[in-house]
């Protein structure tokens, strides 16, 4: 079977990862624990929360979770108790003991991660540490998922309000933007047949989201773009900006337009990029500077 370069590196990189850091072991990092318990104990320490969190972060089947918890549960590791924001669900946490595991479980990967760099020289150590923070953006990046959502949805009210934070301490520096008078308006401009509202998630989490309406001369416009900061330079944000034009070619339009603020300089760069040409201003909105249109029937 004839696989790309990009396969070859990223399964040699696992077979000699996973040998070097424990994976193999009966018992990771020596408490008598299989890798998959302990990864579950480790998340809960890291954020404690419903059981329908865990499985969302860590893509588990409910059945596997439901097994590892029930383990960590006759271990005296988590508690499991109705979650007092919605009893239908069940929260997680970990026991006194189970903080103790915890911190062992740390301590070890620590000194197993210290004794695994220990023989490179300094320069080798920054080396490495640049390429696995790249390769780890990457292949998250790989993993993201965008699908569109109703604009009033947890996860939309959640990315919106990012959006507009951030939108806000870059433009006027307090982020005082109404976002529930937005989010009213998106419900009837961002949704079929006229409009769509996307959000892409990693691991349960809204890291970036945008919109498509109908403009009045029946173009489209690209509306609510945001990328979490901690994701740039992944190249999600162009993934994004195709995706949302995909969006707009399906709601019939073939010409799509966009405004920002000159404060928003990647995102200007982005545009142009992307094959945005600048225009005159078309709409009334008092925080956009720039204008951009792009002919989606090109090319």
């Amino acid at each position: 079977m004839t696989t790309s370069p990009s396969v070859d590196v990223v399964r040699r990189f696992n077979r000699s990862y996973t040998q070097r850091v424990g994976v193999l072991e009966e018992s990771f990092l020596g408490p008598d624990m299989p890798l998959g318990t302990a990864r579950l104990l480790y998340e809960i320490g890291v954020a404690p929360g419903t059981a329908h969190a865990l499985r969302t972060r860590l893509e588990l089947d409910s059945g596997y979770l439901s097994r590892l918890l029930r383990r960590l549960q006759d271990d005296g590791l988590v508690s499991v108790a109705p979650d007092p924001d919605d009893r239908r669900r069940r929260r997680i946490d970990l026991t006194p003991a189970g903080r103790e595991r915890w911190d062992e479980l740390e301590r070890r990967s620590a000194e197993r991660a210290r004794r695994l760099v220990a023989p490179l020289s300094d320069r080798q150590q920054a080396r490495l540490v640049a390429a696995l923070a790249e390769a780890d953006l990457l292949v998250r990046a790989a993993t993201i998922e965008i699908a569109t959502v109703p604009p009033g949805s947890e996860l939309a009210r959640r990315a919106v309000a990012e959006y507009f934070a951030e939108v806000g301490a870059r433009i006027d520096g307090t982020g005082t933007f109404d976002v529930d008078a937005a989010l009213a308006a998106d419900a009837h401009r961002l949704v079929a047949p006229h409009g769509a509202f996307v959000v892409a998630t990693s691991a349960g989490e809204p890291v970036a989201c945008g919109g498509v309406q109908t403009l009045e001369d029946g173009s489209g416009e690209i509306k609510r773009m945001w990328v979490d900061g901690s994701w740039r330079g992944a190249g999600l944000g162009a993934r994004l900006l195709r995706h949302l034009e995909d969006v707009a070619r399906d709601l019939g339009h073939a010409v799509v337009h966009l405004d920002t603020n000159a404060a928003l300089t990647e995102a200007i760069a982005m545009y142009e990029r992307s094959g945005y040409r600048r225009v005159e201003r078309y709409n009334d909105n008092p925080h956009a500077t720039h204008f951009f249109a792009k002919d989606l029937t090109a090319g």
